[in-house]
C-alpha cells in the first residue's frame, strides 16, 4: 500500500474549448492557444503549446512526459534557478481541458537543511504505478536518487524514497522496459568525471542493480544516455559529450555487456538529448544541431533506420539570440501514433509540440552539415 500525500491537482490553466482536427484516422485534441488548423495541416506539427503560462516559480528545466491510462503527464524542476536550495519537482497532467496548473510534488527538503531538486523522469511501466525518479543534491557531483510512484495516474503520490547507494536511476532520460519486465535505466555520474553507466530494476524500483562504468573520461566525456532498441537484443545508447558531438554505445544482448563509447557523427553543444524508437523502426532524435559549446540554439528532430545515418526531419526552435536557448528535450510516441516533445524554453516555460511522425520528410545529414528546405515549426 502506497503512503498517499495530500497532493492534488487545480483546475486546468486553460478555459476555453479546444477542438479536433483529423488526420486520417486520428483526431487529435488541438487547444485555442495552438497554430490555426490550416497551418497544422499543412505541417508534421501537429500542436504546439507552452504547458503553462504563469506560474510559482520563474525558472525551469529538465522537463519529461509520460502517457498513463488517463493521458499526459509532464514534470521538470523549477524555481528561483538551477542549484537554487528552492528548487522542486513540479508536475502538470493534460486533461481534456488543457494542462492544468503545476503542482510541486517533491522538495529537496531533509532533516538537516534544504537542498536543489534536479532532472525529474516519468515512466509509466506496461504494469504497475506510474514511476517518478528524480535527484536531491547541492550539485550533480554529490546528488543522489529518489524515487515516488503514483496508483492514480499523476493526482497524488507516494511519499519519496531514497535510491540504495551508487543507484541513481535514469539521469534525465526515460528508461525502456525489456521483455521480461526489468526496466534498464540510463544513468551517468559527474564524481568522477563525466561517465555511464546502466542501472537495472525487475520490480519497479525496489531491488537494483548496476554495472560498470562504460567510458573513460579521459577519452570521451559521456553522460544523459538514450536508449534506441534494433530489435530485442541490439540497443544503441546515445547521448551528450562534454566536447561539441555526441556519444554512442552499443549491446548486443539486450543491454547485459556494452561495446566500444565512441562520437556518433552529430554536432551537439554539450547540451542534453533524448531519442525514441517508433514502431515503424525508425529511431527518433531531437536534439541541439549546433556545433558552437553552449549555444542550444537551433533544436532538431532527426531520424535514423540504422542509428548511423541520420536524416534531417524538423526544426523545433531556431533563434541563437534567445536567452538560455531552447534545450534539455524529452520524447515519446504515444499508443495512437503521435510523437510528443517537451522542452525547455529560455528557461522560462516548457513547450511541448506534437508531431505526427508519417509526414515527416527528411534528407540526409552530410558532413555535419544540416540541409536546407527541412521544416520549420510553426
Amino acid at each position: 500500500m502506497l503512503l498517499s500525500r495530500s497532493i492534488r491537482f487545480g483546475q486546468p490553466t486553460s478555459c476555453a474549448l479546444p477542438f479536433f482536427v483529423a488526420f486520417g484516422w486520428t483526431l487529435v485534441l488541438v487547444l485555442p492557444s495552438l497554430a490555426p488548423a490550416e497551418t497544422v495541416n499543412n505541417s508534421a506539427v501537429v500542436a504546439s503549446e507552452f504547458i503553462y503560462t504563469d506560474a510559482p516559480f520563474p525558472s525551469c528545466h529538465a522537463s519529461t512526459l509520460a502517457e498513463t491510462p488517463e493521458g499526459l503527464i509532464a514534470a521538470w524542476f523549477g524555481g528561483t534557478h538551477e542549484r537554487h536550495p528552492d528548487v522542486g519537482i513540479w508536475v502538470s497532467r493534460m486533461t481534456p481541458q488543457g494542462w492544468t496548473a503545476p503542482v510541486e510534488v517533491a522538495n529537496g527538503i531533509t532533516d538537516e537543511e534544504r537542498f536543489p531538486t534536479w532532472n525529474p523522469v516519468l515512466f509509466q511501466a506496461a504494469e504497475g504505478p506510474l514511476l517518478l525518479f528524480y535527484k536531491v543534491g547541492p550539485t550533480p557531483r554529490d546528488w543522489w536518487g529518489m524515487l515516488m510512484k503514483s496508483d492514480d495516474n499523476g493526482k497524488t503520490w507516494s511519499e519519496p524514497t531514497r535510491l540504495p547507494p551508487g543507484i541513481m536511476g535514469p539521469i534525465k532520460n526515460k528508461p525502456i522496459e525489456l521483455a521480461d519486465g526489468v526496466l534498464l535505466c540510463p544513468s551517468s555520474t559527474e564524481d568522477q568525471g563525466w561517465r555511464l553507466h546502466f542501472e537495472y530494476t525487475a520490480d519497479l524500483g525496489n531491488t537494483w542493480r548496476r554495472s560498470s562504468p562504460l567510458n573513460d573520461p579521459e577519452h570521451i566525456k559521456a553522460i544523459q544516455p538514450s536508449v534506441l532498441a534494433y530489435g530485442p537484443q541490439k540497443l544503441q545508447a546515445i547521448g551528450r559529450t562534454r566536447a561539441s558531438g555526441m556519444f554512442q554505445v552499443w549491446s548486443e544482448d539486450g543491454g547485459e555487456t556494452w561495446g566500444e563509447v565512441t562520437k556518433l557523427g552529430l554536432p551537439n553543444p554539450s547540451s542534453g538529448t533524448d531519442a525514441v524508437t517508433l514502431a515503424n523502426g525508425q529511431q527518433l532524435l531531437v536534439y541541439n544541431h549546433s556545433p558552437t559549446y553552449k549555444v542550444r540554439s537551433p533544436l532538431n528532430i532527426a531520424l535514423s533506420r540504422d542509428g548511423l545515418q541520420w536524416n534531417a526531419a524538423l526544426v523545433l526552435e531556431d533563434n541563437p539570440d534567445a536567452p538560455a536557448g531552447f534545450s534539455y528535450p524529452a520524447v515519446i510516441q504515444t499508443s495512437d501514433g503521435l510523437v510528443h516533445v517537451t522542452y525547455t524554453w529560455r528557461r522560462e516555460r516548457i513547450k511541448h509540440v506534437v508531431i505526427d511522425p508519417q509526414r515527416l520528410r527528411s534528407e540526409p545529414i552530410v558532413d555535419l552539415q544540416w540541409p536546407d528546405g527541412i521544416e520549420e515549426a510553426p
